[in-house]
């Protein structure tokens, strides 16, 4: 075989270094090009993680039994021996920015993943490295002083949970600093000063919602591929709304930042709520950075007492169960009948006439109605099966509002119910029974009577108390109202209106814990119409405007942008196929009932579509007993796209 000469930048040398010119010949693997280069360079250092990278074709040549022929290396390669972890800035979702090591040469996901098990955070599948969005030039000046803390002496483990000692990973437990940074990860931050508030970016429009999801970085591809380099800036953030298997024990991370996520959402007005649940959203942080200030044990605090006490306690509760389970067995053996007169209204049809009352009857998992009580002998006026539906609330406890919203799955999309409450508690219990019959679960099932108990708590938050009004604002000036509520209010409301209103609502959430506190707000969240869309400005197949898709967790919506309202909604559970075609950038899906739609991206590229997807049915999949191993070849098959077949 003819000898050529290969020319290779080693990083170690310096930025001023030579080329290293070695003698080579085709039939020579990866392998032997780093050793024959390690020998000239005649350092003495640990290589163990260099590894060639080919800078034409953005390729790692990591298959060392490769040899240059089959990797298709020619004496003009330009190739770089260069370290595969290397530091990198990120922004976590509580707004603190750490400087860790991270794998370059790894698609994201396992970057991702390596990144989780240094913060211990569990289930990394459901987060995701965004490119931060950018910062006007005067603004960088004034942050370039903002503190960054520092773990890129912590090696990076290969287990995939780490130990913990005194509650924390026994990487951090090591000195004072680290043990800091860590408590800093684990308790909620106090609420932002309210000028930090106001100068933070926020979204003006649906189409600026949908610009932050085109940042999203590739998760089969690997850093160094997608122009990132050493010491760059990225953000870490929950990508996929579809949490599973939170366990305050292990989860305090995990928790403590995706409260935080959740309310930089609430607060930047990334997601829409009401007035009535802002101000519950500001009494609960005022009650959370209040209970995690004075409770010196943190969310962490696992020791072996606090162990042995959770176990009794349990075991108190089953047992407790065991004992009450006679009667409710009886009870559920005979199922709860309902039944009453409630007013319903359908959109779909152009009428205004409002809502009707009907006579409203629940069985197994449907709703029948009829002209009166009279009638419901006979055939209903229709029969609605409520599996699979999607259950919202629109409550407004001051103005004595109580809605169900229903949709609907029909083939051609879904279908709007809205059904009107007389009170409270009947709306309890007819929201209870529509989210069991959603998850195709009848009346007679356990959870029953818990859904209604925890709708009536939920509404008791709500209902603030007016009598209170003036001894709670006077026991404490100290709220600073616009830390705690979006800018929106900050221009609607002095701080005279606003604080009695959130102190108010402070009474009813007093009593939580830090952990219970914290978990509230997130169900809250959670049960916002808004939640867990991401947005993509698209253009479907044969129409002459954009429109916006949304991705959910369990569907996609097509928004009109013009007027903002739900065009379409298609589940997952009825797609049949989805697939991109490369070439021209599009994305195809197929669903039952020969329903075919197609769009191009105009916001965000179509992989990025395309990982969303495959993402969210790759997170349908997940069970408890597998839930320690994830099944990364799967999630890369879903998500991938042509690159990972």
């Amino acid at each position: 075989m003819a000898a050529w000469d290969l020319s290779i930048t080693v990083e170690d040398l310096g930025p001023d270094g030579p080329p290293v010119s070695l003698s080579v010949t085709s039939e020579l693997h990866v392998g032997g090009v780093i050793l024959k280069l390690v020998e000239k360079t005649q350092m003495q250092r640990d290589w163990s993680d260099h590894a060639l990278w080919w800078e034409q074709k953005q390729q790692w040549l990591l298959r060392t039994s490769w040899t240059l022929e089959k990797y298709g290396i020619h004496a003009d390669a330009r190739l770089l021996f260069i370290p595969q972890h290397k530091p990198l800035r990120l922004g976590l979702p509580n707004g603190v920015t750490l400087r860790l090591r991270a794998c370059f040469s790894n698609p994201v996901f396992q970057t991702v993943m390596g990144v989780c098990t240094l913060l211990n955070i569990r289930h990394p599948e459901e987060l995701s490295l965004l490119r931060p969005v950018e910062e006007k030039k005067k603004k960088k000046e004034k942050n370039s002083t903002e503190e960054i803390f520092d773990l890129t002496a912590v090696p990076l483990s290969s287990a995939s949970r780490p130990s913990l000692y005194n509650g924390m990973p026994i990487h951090f437990a090591g000195s004072p600093q680290l043990e800091a940074i860590y408590k800093m990860l684990s308790s909620p931050q106090p609420p932002p000063a309210p000028e930090v508030l106001t100068k933070q970016y926020r979204p003006a429009s649906i189409v600026d919602k949908a610009h932050i999801n085109g940042r999203w970085l590739d998760s089969s591809r690997c850093l160094m591929q997608q122009g990132i380099q050493e010491n760059d800036r990225l953000w870490l953030r929950f990508k996929y709304f579809a949490f599973y298997d939170i366990e305050p024990k292990y989860d305090v991370v995990r928790l403590t930042q995706l409260y935080e996520q959740a309310r930089w959402a609430i607060l930047l007005e990334d997601i829409d709520c009401t007035e009535e649940e802002m101000m519950l959203f500001g009494a609960l942080q005022y009650h959370i950075s209040k209970v995690s200030l004075s409770e010196t044990q943190t969310m962490n605090s696992a020791s072996a007492m606090d162990d042995l006490e959770s176990a009794l306690q349990s075991l108190e509760v089953k047992m407790e169960g065991e004992s009450s389970s006679a009667s409710e067995m009886l009870d559920n053996m005979t199922a709860p009948e309902l039944h009453d007169y409630l007013k319903i209204f359908r959109p779909k049809r152009l009428t205004l006439k409002g809502y009707k009352q009907h006579w409203f009857k629940f069985q197994d998992t449907s709703i029948s109605y009829f002209k009166s009580k009279e009638d419901s002998i006979g055939e209903p006026i229709q029969q609605i099966n409520l599996k699979g539906c999607e259950v919202a609330p629109d409550v407004n406890m001051a103005a004595q509002k109580f809605l169900i919203r229903l949709l609907i799955p029909a083939p051609e999309g879904m279908n709007e119910v809205y059904l009107r409450c007389e009170n409270e508690e009947q709306y309890a219990r007819w929201m209870a029974a529509c989210r069991l019959a959603s998850k195709g679960k009848s009346l007679a099932d356990s959870s029953f009577q818990s859904e209604i108990r925890s709708i009536r708590s939920f509404l008791a938050m709500q209902n603030t108390s007016s009598s209170s009004h003036g001894n709670a604002a006077a026991t404490d000036e100290s709220i600073n109202t616009l830390s705690l509520v979006s800018p929106r209010y900050h221009k609607k409301y002095k701080t005279k209106q606003l604080t009695p209103r959130i102190l108010d609502a402070c009474q009813n959430v007093a009593q939580l814990s830090l952990v219970d506190a914290v978990l509230r707000f997130l169900q809250i969240w959670q049960a916002l119409p808004d939640f867990g869309l991401s947005y993509v400005v698209v253009r479907f197949k044969g129409s002459r405007k954009d429109e916006v898709l949304g991705i959910a967790p369990n569907r996609l919506i097509r928004i009109d942008l013009g007027v903002g309202d739900v065009v379409k909604t298609w589940r997952y559970n009825n797609m049949k196929q989805w697939n991109v075609n490369w070439d021209i950038r599009q994305v195809a899906i197929e669903f039952e009932g020969n329903i075919n739609i197609a769009f191009s991206c105009v916001t965000a590229d179509c992989k990025i579509v395309h990982e969303f997807i495959g993402g969210y049915i790759f997170m349908s999949t997940r069970s408890r007993d597998k839930s320690d191993k994830l099944n990364e070849e799967l999630f890369h098959k879903l998500t991938g796209g042509h690159e990972a077949l």
